[in-house]
């Protein structure tokens, strides 16, 4: 039976478009991610300062990102974000927010920490738990698409796909979509870059900025210019996938929410009558 919710649901045909393993494995990243990016900046918080470099600068400065609070001349607290050396004002964002009734100093407020207090310990161990699941989760999926074909299918763009770019990047701007069995040449792209290039990057920056891998592979940190360039490079990862995150998101309410979401579910999607065809 056609689905009521659907527009011209009959003309357009369903096609099965993403195998079990793909959507077992996108809920999971999607469930890890979350709860690695809100302990992540629960970590931050015990020292919210970036720095590129082997070590953290006293007599020099290799500062590139700073969160924190200032008292000024009226005893009125400030919230400050410094970048590259420039100062902007974040009171109650960044910096300084509330916790309760009272103005804190933190580097990100509590509603977007795990746990909402101050709290390292808990946070690495929650931070670590889905770290790992992220790696299974990503290892298997690389395993599962080189198996299936889903790899070679429907992420590795083909000589026609980058023809087509030009005209999907136009597409996509004037929300004008088509809805096809296989990914558009952005689509491809990007979950290219994602999951080949962000997520392994920001996989072995954690454990670059860890003690015990350093013994392990001592090279790794080095690879990355030390282990504090390592961790500015996690935290711009960080921010790449959450960028990736909000445009999906967008993505998915122009495309057709119902269509996007019971493709990612149930694995069936409706395509364009001539598409079908």
């Amino acid at each position: 039976m056609a689905n009521p919710l659907d527009n011209d649901a009959e003309s357009r045909p369903l096609v099965y478009r993403q195998r079990l393993w793909t959507r077992i494995t996108h809920w999971v990243w999607a469930i890890a991610l979350f709860f690695l990016l809100l302990s992540g900046l629960q970590i931050f918080n015990a020292h919210p300062v970036l720095y590129v470099g082997k070590q953290s600068g006293f007599s020099f400065s290799n500062e590139v990102l700073a969160l924190g609070a200032d008292n000024m001349a009226d005893e009125r607290p400030l919230g400050y974000a410094r970048i590259f050396g420039h100062r902007i004002a974040t009171t109650g964002v960044l910096g300084l927010s509330r916790q309760g009734e009272e103005l804190v100093e933190r580097g990100f407020p509590s509603w977007a920490t795990i746990p909402s207090y101050q709290d390292l310990a808990t946070g690495r161990v929650v931070h670590f738990f889905f770290a790992w699941i992220l790696v299974l989760a990503l290892a298997g999926w690389l395993v599962g698409s080189l198996i299936n074909g889903h790899l070679k299918r429907d992420i590795a763009p083909k000589a026609a796909d980058f023809r087509n770019l030009p005209r999907d990047i136009a597409d996509h701007a004037r929300l004008r979509f088509h809805h096809r069995r296989d990914y558009n040449t952005l689509q491809k792209l990007t979950y290219g870059v994602v999951l080949l290039v962000i997520m392994p990057t920001i996989i072995l920056t954690g454990l670059a900025m860890s003690p015990t891998m350093d013994a392990v592979v001592p090279f790794l940190a080095d690879m990355f210019g030390g282990r504090q360039t390592a961790r500015t490079i996690h935290f711009a990862m960080m921010l790449l996938l959450v960028g990736f995150f909000i445009i999906h998101i967008v993505m998915i309410f122009a495309a057709g929410p119902l269509n996007e979401l019971r493709s990612i579910i149930t694995g069936w999607y409706r395509i364009d009558a001539k598409e079908g065809a």
